[in-house]
C-alpha cells in the first residue's frame, strides 16, 4: 500500500501542476452588447478582417495581447456611435497603417506584395526555358570516334 502511495503522490502532483498552467493562461472574453444583429455581425467582420498590431499573423479576434483587446474595445464604441465599415478601417490605418490590414489597398507601396509572386512565377518560367532550350542545344549526336570510345569502356 505504502509503494502506491509513493508512486500516486509525484503523479498526482504532476496532474495537479499541468491543471494549473493551462488555467493560468486562459484569456478573458470580451462580452459585447449589440443593438442588432446586423451589428454584431459588423462587429464580427471588422475584428476578423483587421490584424493586431503586435503579434504577427493574428486578427483582433483571435490575439489577446492588451492592444488587441483595446482596439476591439475601440471598433465596437465606434460601431455604436453608428461610423460606417469604411470609417472604421480608415481610422486603424491613419493610426497602425497598410500592416492592420489583411488585404492592404493595391498602391506604389504594395505592388510587389501584391504583383511579386506572379513577377517570380515570370522569371522562373524564363530561366527553366532557358536551361532546356541550352541543354537541347549542347545535346548532340556522338561522333562515330565518339561511340567506338563509348563501346570500348563499356566492354572493359
Amino acid at each position: 500500500m505504502q509503494i502506491i502511495q509513493r508512486l500516486l503522490t509525484p503523479i498526482s502532483s504532476f496532474f495537479i501542476a499541468l491543471f494549473m498552467a493551462f488555467s493560468i493562461n486562459a484569456a478573458p472574453v470580451d462580452t459585447y452588447e449589440f443593438p442588432d444583429p446586423v451589428t454584431k455581425k459588423r462587429f464580427q467582420q471588422l475584428v476578423y478582417e483587421l490584424r493586431c498590431p503586435k503579434c504577427q499573423n493574428q486578427n483582433l479576434a483571435d490575439s489577446n495581447s492588451m492592444i488587441a483587446v483595446d482596439l476591439r474595445k475601440q471598433v465596437y464604441d465606434m460601431l455604436i456611435d453608428g461610423r460606417s465599415d469604411m470609417e472604421i478601417v480608415n481610422f486603424m490605418v491613419e493610426r497602425y497603417g497598410d500592416y492592420v490590414l489583411y488585404r492592404p489597398k493595391v498602391s506604389a507601396a504594395t505592388y510587389l506584395l501584391w504583383f511579386g509572386p506572379i513577377g517570380f512565377i515570370v522569371i522562373g518560367g524564363i530561366v527553366i526555358a532557358l536551361f532546356v532550350r541550352q541543354s537541347k542545344e549542347q545535346s548532340q549526336p556522338l561522333s562515330d570516334e565518339q561511340k567506338q570510345q563509348l563501346n570500348e569502356i563499356l566492354k572493359d
